[in-house]
């Protein structure tokens, strides 16, 4: 009975390190990102493109406002829509909240229109990755930074902002308290929607 009382307390100690690690990094915060709506189009609009961005009271209010470039997604208690279009349009019964663009041109034989939600606690970031298009960001709350070969953007809580396509790309976590943001995205719907990347 001792031995076994031994061995036991033998192997608990010889376990216990790597359970608290794996707990440790299961708590360990991290840059979350999560979709929250999509859809492909064969076709986009002519000229400019910005997405609008704005609030309706009801989701069925938004469905009822959406057109073929529109996504409509729910986040921090909030019925989001987003279109992508000309600039300086409103949709009827729906608050403007942003109009971020120009976006950049993309060409490809289909679309895919995509709302994320990504965001973190302070130094929280994404791995090095690329994207086959533009997104745009829209900042609710803390601060978001993107690194890409062209330098480094940040924005605050009501901000925004259009990134690149097809170019390697970091985003974090930035200020002193959680980021949240909505990202857009128009990308090519026959390449994979992100791949790793490195800077050179």
């Amino acid at each position: 009975m001792k031995q076994n009382l031994i061995a036991a307390l033998a192997l608990g100690l010889f376990l216990s390190p790597s359970l608290a690690g794996a707990q440790q990094q299961a708590q360990e915060p991290k840059y979350v990102v999560k979709p929250l709506a999509e859809k492909k189009v064969s076709e986009l609009p002519a000229g400019e493109l910005f997405w609008r961005v704005e609030n309706f009271a009801t989701g069925a209010q938004a469905q009822a406002a959406m057109g073929p470039n529109s996504l409509v997604a729910e986040s921090r208690g909030k019925v989001w829509l987003f279109t992508l279009g000309p600039a300086g349009q409103v949709s009827a019964g729906g608050t403007k909240v942003a109009e971020i663009g120009p976006i950049p041109k993309v060409e490809a034989s289909q679309y895919l229109l995509r709302i994320n939600e990504a965001g973190g606690p302070p130094g929280t970031k994404t791995p090095v990755h690329t994207h086959p298009g533009p997104e745009a960001f829209y900042v609710l709350a803390g601060e978001t930074s993107q690194k890409t070969p062209h330098g480094v953007n940040r924005v605050g809580a009501g901000q925004s902002m259009v990134g690149h396509g097809d170019t390697p790309m970091e985003v974090w976590s930035s200020g002193s308290t959680k980021t949240q943001s909505l990202v857009m995205f128009v990308v090519d719907a026959t390449k994979p929607f992100s791949s790793p990347a490195k800077f050179d």
